[in-house]
């Protein structure tokens, strides 16, 4: 059987990473993600068959993710599966080096930073496709989910300096360590 993830699907790992080990809903993820029930339930099934999220069985609860596969293909894998798209300028949510956890520790140039276009947003900067069309909104409805996908957003398309940090950062947050 052949299974290729989607982009989406890796919003959806992230979003479980976000939420600890807080018990979850299909529903309630379809509402956080501004994604349908049928969307997380598919996605839910591709990363399970990609080793991304695992079933406790003992548990008899929803899967979770599996943190050493997410956090190797995050690494390894995401920035040649899902290469961003860059474009002009427009208004939207800062990521990569623009937005934290990396803004306080990466030096901003004098050029606009990278967003993610979004008619909500505040920030003018130069167009960077976000991993899902949801993810701005999901990200600014939750803080940790928001910082998962900056440092993503790094390792997806920033600098060397920038993917190296976010790498670092990503991998503190995936051993709990908030």
């Amino acid at each position: 059987m052949s299974m290729n993830l989607k982009p989406q699907d890796i919003l959806v790992v992230l979003k479980l990473v976000a939420m600890g080990n807080r018990s979850w809903s299909y529903v309630q993820l379809a509402n956080e993600l501004s994604m349908s029930a049928s969307e997380i339930n598919a996605g839910v099934k591709r990363c399970l068959a990609a080793n991304l999220l695992l079933l406790d069985f003992k548990e008899g609860k929803n899967p979770k993710p599996a943190l050493k596969a997410v956090e190797e293909f995050l690494v390894h894998g995401l920035k040649y599966a899902f290469v961003p798209e860059r474009g002009e300028l427009t208004r939207g949510v800062p990521t990569g080096y623009a937005a934290e956890p990396l803004k306080g520790v990466i030096l901003a140039s004098d050029e606009p930073p990278p967003v993610w276009p979004y008619s909500e947003g505040e920030v003018r900067g130069f167009s960077f496709s976000p991993l899902y069309r949801s993810a701005p909104q999901a990200a600014l409805a939750d803080k940790r989910l928001y910082e998962l996908l900056v440092l993503v957003d790094a390792i997806r398309g920033g600098k060397a300096r920038e993917r190296e940090i976010a790498v670092s950062e990503l991998k503190k947050r995936l051993d709990g360590q908030w």
